[in-house]
């Protein structure tokens, strides 16, 4: 009984445990997938671009807002374009063959979309364990109320991984998984800070990270989500899904502030 007691009351036990359950809220979204059931193309085109909308939204008012304001325009725009130039280096490098042998009549365009929505997302979750375990470490309070803000707009963020993916394979399976993986990197996140970078984490560092982090996801949300959106379904359709994303990410984040 006393070794549990000691263990809840472990300031980085506690950070571990909060990025787990935050990163794990992402697969509440990715169940999506499995209610859709005729999957059409209004709805890929409604769905990608909430994802689009989702993702924007978290990269300039959270991620980019809040390095500006830490760091000064110059430091936060230059770890943001940064983002862009690693993530287009990827988009042109990174190998899209394992799905397509695996489903040889998938839409290839449409897997490449849900694979870097995933790679951005699991980058994204990686800096949030961070976030998270450093913040319970100053204050247990301050690591909950990350813990909860985060679990709250991964939800939609695992609609914007399982949807295309599920789409382009038709497997749920697959869909759920890749998803599941976005979200478990945010306690890898976490143990990474516990066991490795902690001594060289400062508050400039962190805001870095995530001014960088926003640039990945901008350059993925307007180079495949928002093509993707259009390319599926009607414009129109596909507008009311950017929008309603940012709203979502906009009323989450009003309501845990």
């Amino acid at each position: 009984m006393l070794p549990m007691m000691l263990i809840s009351s472990n300031p980085i036990f506690i950070g571990l445990l909060l990025s787990l359950l935050a990163g794990l809220s992402t697969t509440i979204g990715s169940l999506i997938a499995f209610l859709i059931k005729k999957p059409t193309n209004r709805i890929l085109a409604l769905a990608l671009g909430f994802s689009a909308g989702v993702m924007i939204s978290v990269s300039f008012v959270e991620l980019l807002g809040n390095a500006i304001n830490f760091m000064g325009l110059l430091p936060a725009n230059l770890a943001f374009f940064i983002g862009i130039l690693i993530i287009f280096l990827v988009d042109i490098f990174i190998p899209h063959e394992y799905m397509a042998e695996k489903f040889p009549s998938a839409d290839k365009s449409l897997i490449r979309t849900g694979l870097l929505t995933a790679l951005g997302l699991a980058i994204h979750n990686l800096a949030e364990g961070v976030a998270v375990f450093v913040g319970t470490l100053h204050s247990i309070g301050i690591g909950i109320v990350l813990a909860l803000a985060i679990a709250v707009h991964n939800i939609p963020e695992g609609i914007s991984v399982s949807v295309p993916i599920f789409y382009a394979t038709r497997s749920r399976r697959e869909a759920f998984w890749y998803s599941f993986f976005s979200g478990i990197c945010e306690p890898i996140g976490a143990l990474l800070a516990a066991f490795f970078i902690w001594p060289f984490l400062t508050p400039y560092a962190i805001h870095w990270i995530l001014a960088l982090v926003a640039g990945i996801m901008v350059y993925i949300s307007f180079d495949e989500l928002l093509p993707a959106a259009h390319r599926y379904g009607e414009e129109h359709i596909a507008g009311i899904g950017i929008i309603l994303g940012m709203l979502v990410m906009a009323v989450t984040l009003i309501m845990l502030r």
